[in-house]
């Protein structure tokens, strides 16, 4: 770690400096997010998770830089061309752009035109013209002709010094950065249609002619725009009027006006068209590039922790269905911890007998495992079968559940190593069922870019885009908590200090030794060390031995509620169960120098509530009935509906009908909305109004304007 960039960092984040020195510190132990926001308040000063997160980010980010900066000293070094003040320029480059500027004259490049004319011994006549004296470039390039050397007549030899100046005006970081400048404040994103490509290139038909300024657009658009570029459909371009380059340009280097100045000015016009435009324009579209991305992966991030913190259902006997129409729908029953107890295939969208068949089945099946809840697929055939089961009163609630994803599941590894025997549509229905008992458990299994929440998802930087998810993941499941003896292998590589290699040794010492009767048990764990503990323990589950094993009350901090307990005159359970006794507790009492109120304060509100699920109580849906298929709609419809997906133009809702309405951010709410995740987010049930529908492209425009926007929840 790099303590020298905390200054900076608290600067740009405007934090204190020993906030950002603190989390620097624990992120070079090895600590991680999760663990540093919840366990260190007091060290941070109760720096949330995104700031945590930001000040880690930022740190990498600068510490790259600083790779790149000695890289480029080392090789400055090995060719002999570092000199102390252009060390001290290498030093000093406050960000990547101008680092690379410093290094552009200096790095190794093929053979260019300029390189060339030099090796011709050109170069005086370059400074010759470049000093604006006045003098005839035909005289002075007189000396210069040489057929040997491959200059034939005057004409070459000025061509070559015009190569020359060029690629130097090019390459000077002072004039690099002011049109840099200019590029960021009038650069405009334009995009046309490629000629012959208008039918074939029909989905970006609202790029065909397309030009606004640059700093004003937002990163899906830019998105979509490259994408179309990308498959070669559109031309862009991201620069400002070549007129206002050359005049910058110009202004810089054009100070006499004699025939040798018109003869820089024809080779700056020449390095400005050639050499630096191009060169900017890359850099530019890396930056506008990198912002879109970092933008769709905000928004993905936020969509995905709104999926992974729906309200589960919970410990429940559940019987899910994987619908078909042909294939009819396979049905799974599983017990409350999502064991599966029985599995085969019904027909209830078929013929008259089959429909009985598969109603007596599904009664039979129910009575038997004594069914608490019913999950059904949203994919094909999903309302048709939901209005089926509906139909039979089973007097349990019935819920459809997104599958997105499901069948990725059902093919992968870990589906697998599961249920090696069992069919991949037997596996997703396994996978329905689970997902409605609790949605955080079963997702953590899928790579969440298959989860359908996210935009312009394969285009944005993956690496980028992983990091980003999997602290959405670590985030969701350390919050909730993870009971260390019924959780997957897959959701306890998630809990902070475990990763899927200790996450492994967990489940087979599990399986090898029995439940874990403690959090201390842990420590057995082959290669779980004190560290992983540390991290970790805070975050697991041990129920039905040591009371504070089953709440978030980190091992550390037992001996302290046990003194809380008997300066009560009570042992721990009653601290817990009481809160009358709790109220005998004088927090201030205990602070020590590695424990002040915000710890205290979790302390204390976790004995209220030990083990709290922080998401929200589960509610079974319904979607209109009769409104099945797209054909059932019309405008001036109100339906309830759920966010499946929000964008930085809208979010999609699914309203049953197989395919989703989107509802512009102009259509949100009776108020301006500037962006969607203001009023909305992936899971809410909302109500909306139908204003359109395309039956060609399959649209379906909907409102949320004059309604109350989100539905009352059921009891």
């Amino acid at each position: 770690m790099n303590e020298t960039h905390c200054p900076r960092i608290a600067g740009e984040l405007s934090l204190s400096l020993p906030q950002v020195v603190a989390v620097a510190r624990l992120v070079d132990e090895g600590a991680t997010v999760p663990f540093i926001a919840r366990y260190r308040k007091e060290a941070t000063g109760s720096l949330d998770e995104v700031v945590v997160a930001a000040i880690r980010d930022r740190l990498g980010d600068l510490a790259e830089l600083d790779k790149r900066r000695e890289a480029i000293l080392a090789s400055l070094d090995e060719r002999g061309l570092l000199t102390a003040e252009l060390k001290a320029a290498v030093d000093k480059a406050p960000d990547k752009a101008r680092l690379e500027d410093i290094y552009l004259p200096f790095r190794p490049k093929r053979r260019t035109r300029a390189m060339m004319a030099r090796e011709k011994g050109l170069e005086p006549l370059a400074k010759a013209l470049m000093a604006q004296q006045g003098r005839d470039p035909k005289t002075l390039a007189r000396p210069f002709v040489d057929e040997a050397k491959g200059v034939p007549d005057g004409a070459a030899a000025l061509a070559g010094a015009r190569d020359i100046l060029a690629e130097a005006m090019a390459e000077e970081p002072r004039l690099r950065a002011s049109v840099r400048e200019l590029f960021s404040r009038r650069g405009r994103f334009q995009s046309k249609v490629v000629k012959g490509k208008e039918q074939a290139g029909a989905t970006f038909r609202d790029w065909f002619a397309w030009d606004e300024p640059l700093r004003a657009i937002p990163g899906h658009r830019a998105l979509a725009m490259f994408r179309g570029e990308a498959e070669g459909f559109l031309s862009l371009s991201l620069r400002p009027q070549e007129d206002e380059i050359f005049e910058l340009a110009r202004r810089a280097y054009v100070r006499g006006r004699g025939p040798d100045a018109l003869e820089v000015e024809a080779a700056l016009a020449d390095g400005c068209k050639r050499l630096l435009a191009p060169s900017l324009e890359n850099e530019l579209r890396a930056e506008v590039k990198a912002r879109a991305d970092a933008e769709a992966i905000r928004v993905f991030a936020a969509n995905l922790r709104g999926l992974l913190l729906a309200p589960p259902l919970g410990q429940k006997r559940v019987l899910a269905l994987d619908p078909g129409f042909r294939t009819g729908a396979k049905l799974t029953v599983l017990d409350a911890q999502g064991t599966l107890l029985h599995h085969t295939t019904i027909y209830p969208t078929t013929s008259a007998g089959q429909r009985e068949s598969a109603a007596a089945t599904l009664k039979e099946l129910c009575a038997k495992h004594k069914v608490e809840a019913i999950g059904i697929g949203n994919g094909t055939a999903g309302r048709e079968t939901e209005a089926f089961v509906r139909e039979l009163n089973l007097g349990i609630p019935v819920v459809l559940v997104n599958e997105a994803g499901a069948s990725i599941y059902s093919a992968s590894e870990i589906a697998r190593r599961e249920f090696p025997d069992l069919d991949l549509t037997v596996r997703g229905a396994v996978s329905i069922g689970r997902r409605l008992m609790d949605p955080l458990a079963e997702l953590v299994k899928l790579d969440p870019k298959s989860i359908g929440v996210g935009q312009y998802q394969h285009d944005v930087d993956q690496a980028d885009l992983r990091k980003s998810l999997d602290d959405v993941v670590m985030s969701c499941v350390n919050a909730v908590g993870v009971d260390v003896n019924t959780a997957s292998q897959e959701l306890l590589a998630f809990v902070s200090g475990l990763g899927p290699a200790l996450a492994k040794n967990v489940v087979e010492h599990r399986t090898e030794n029995g439940p874990f009767p403690s959090r201390d048990a842990l420590r057995k764990v082959k290669r779980l060390g004190p560290k992983a503990y540390e991290q970790a323990a805070g975050f697991l589950r041990v129920r039905g031995g040591e009371p504070l094993d089953s709440s978030a009350v980190h091992p550390e901090r037992y001996a302290l509620v046990k003194r809380m307990a008997k300066d009560a005159k009570c042992a721990v359970p009653e601290l817990l169960a009481d809160a009358s006794v709790r109220a005998r507790v004088r927090l201030a009492d205990y602070v020590a120098e590695d424990v002040g109120l915000p710890t205290l304060s979790d302390i204390m509100a976790e004995l209220e509530k030990p083990g709290r699920d922080p998401r929200a109580g589960f509610s079974a849906f319904a979607f209109a009935e009769g409104v099945n298929r797209i054909e059932d709609l019309s405008p001036g419809m109100e339906l309830p509906g759920i966010v499946t997906n929000v964008t930085k133009f809208g979010a999609f809702v699914d309203i049953g009908v197989h395919r989703d309405g989107m509802v512009h951010v102009s259509q949100l709410a009776d108020r301006f909305v500037s962006d969607p995740a203001e009023v909305v987010s992936v899971g809410r049930e909302v109500l909306v109004r139908v204003t359109e529908i395309d039956m060609q492209r399959g649209r379906i425009a909907l409102s949320m304007r004059g309604l109350s926007g989100q539905r009352t929840p059921k009891a």
